[in-house]
């Protein structure tokens, strides 16, 4: 393949940059490589690429003064991809049903990108995949639809999107770019291309397998770790412990982890350690510790559910007609996104007992809520008459609640507060009239 003056293209805005995928991921880095090189921004969903259009991201990603800013083609119409010649490839990876990966996505993103890429083209990935993905499935998906050889006609690369939702400081520019090529001189464009955008620089893994591995394993270590808490809190329980309290004591010792228990979902960090394990089941290996992580964070809703049922017929004002509000259904604090979360799991086991159940989330999307789980949310003036609340999501906003407040629209005498996302001071909480339970 011919690099003579790519970069220098580049940077002359002679050559174009693609960003195919303008979700959480696709969305930021377009917004920043826009500020310096010449950028096509691409969705193969239309209505996607009106919202941005009219400078509005649903999921409130990114600020609707950067999207008045932009100066690039956004676009859904996929014959525009023909103008450039560096691809950048964001699109979601999920699993299925069985927790196998599902590589659809990735699949058609990379074939539509092939079908209108020109020669001497580079595509970057950015999804998280297991390790080979890149080069053993995405490599002959181009070479078939394009009718190019790779090394000859285009190479590929590898950059793991390190994106946290609904994180202020931790930001795109402020989290170092692991980037990877299929040789020394593409790398070195790469690098350039993702080094003018991020502050805190660039590492160049030393192949693309090695930067794949290095992605799924971040969230899988982050897994394991949340997972170990979570059964800690499960024993705690039994022992009749504060877990709260104990984490608390034990992180004086200066290389204590500090990690919470709580509820895993999302996109992310309940997906991603499945990549790995059916790569390692693939070659021969069953994974232990990987597994049981997952075992233990996919069982926590149901433990927690038991542990609110629990609590709720112990209590002798609650007979009949049981009315409970959960705060927050998005799967993590500060986001919008309600794919994956498990507090759905909480709605639905109190629902099967009757229970009448319902949830405020002020960041979810009313719509997305009904679509995804035929939930209607309900507005802050419905919150009246409960006998519980059960705070779900730690949302910036529910930290601001008057807990006093929150009282008068309670039913009981000394109704049940459920903090899972430990908000609430428990004394405070106690003074202003609830019984208090943490995870």
């Amino acid at each position: 393949m011919d690099y003579k003056d790519f970069y220098k293209k580049l940077e002359n805005k002679e050559l174009k940059i693609a960003v195919v995928g303008l979700g959480y991921v696709g969305l930021p880095l377009l917004i920043e490589l826009d500020k310096y090189f010449d950028v096509i921004g691409f969705d193969i969903s239309s209505r996607r690429i009106k919202e941005l259009k009219n400078s509005c991201d649903k999921d409130s990603n990114v600020k609707t003064e950067d999207l008045k800013g932009l100066k690039c083609l956004l676009t859904s119409d996929k014959s525009d991809l023909k103008k450039a010649g560096f691809f950048i490839i964001a699109v979601p990876t999920p699993i299925d049903n069985h927790n196998i990966p599902d590589l659809g996505l990735v699949e058609s993103a990379t074939a539509l990108t092939a079908q209108n890429m020109p020669e001497n083209s580079i595509i970057v990935y950015e999804s998280t995949v297991y390790p080979g993905v890149t080069e053993d499935i995405c490599i002959p998906v181009i070479e078939r639809e394009s009718g190019f050889k790779n090394g000859k006609d285009f190479v590929v690369g590898y950059s793991p999107e390190r994106i946290n939702p609904g994180d202020k400081v931790n930001t795109l520019t402020r989290i170092v770019k692991v980037v990877s090529s299929q040789d020394d001189e593409s790398l070195e464009i790469v690098a350039g291309v993702y080094g003018k955008i991020i502050k805190a620089g660039v590492h160049k893994a030393s192949s693309i397998k090695v930067a794949e591995a290095a992605k799924v394993i971040e969230n899988t270590q982050r897994d394991i770790n949340v997972a170990l808490v979570n059964e800690l809190a499960v024993i705690f329980s039994r022992i009749g412990i504060d877990t709260s309290e104990v984490l608390e004591a034990a992180k004086t010792k200066w290389n204590f982890l500090d990690f919470r228990p709580g509820l895993v979902g999302g996109h992310c960090i309940g997906v991603d350690p499945y990549y790995l394990v059916y790569k390692a089941i693939e070659l021969g290996y069953h994974p232990e510790v990987i597994n049981a992580g997952r075992k233990i964070n996919d069982s926590m809703s149901e433990f927690i559910s038991r542990q609110i049922l629990k609590n709720i017929i112990s209590n002798s004002e609650l007979k009949n007609n049981i009315r409970v509000i959960l705060f927050g259904l998005t799967f993590k604090e500060n986001v919008s996104d309600c794919r994956n979360t498990k507090v759905v799991d909480i709605y639905n086991y109190l629902k099967n007992y009757n229970i009448d159940v319902s949830i405020y989330d002020p960041l979810a999307l009313k719509d997305e809520a009904k679509e995804h789980y035929g939930i209607e949310l309900i507005e802050p003036d419905e919150i009246k008459d409960m006998d519980a609340a059960v705070f779900c999501v730690a949302h910036d906003k529910f930290k601001e609640m008057d807990l006093k407040d929150l009282k008068t629209k309670m039913r009981t005498e000394n109704p049940i507060l459920f903090d899972i996302k430990w908000i609430f001071n428990k004394e405070k909480a106690k003074k202003a009239g609830f019984r208090y339970w943490r995870l």
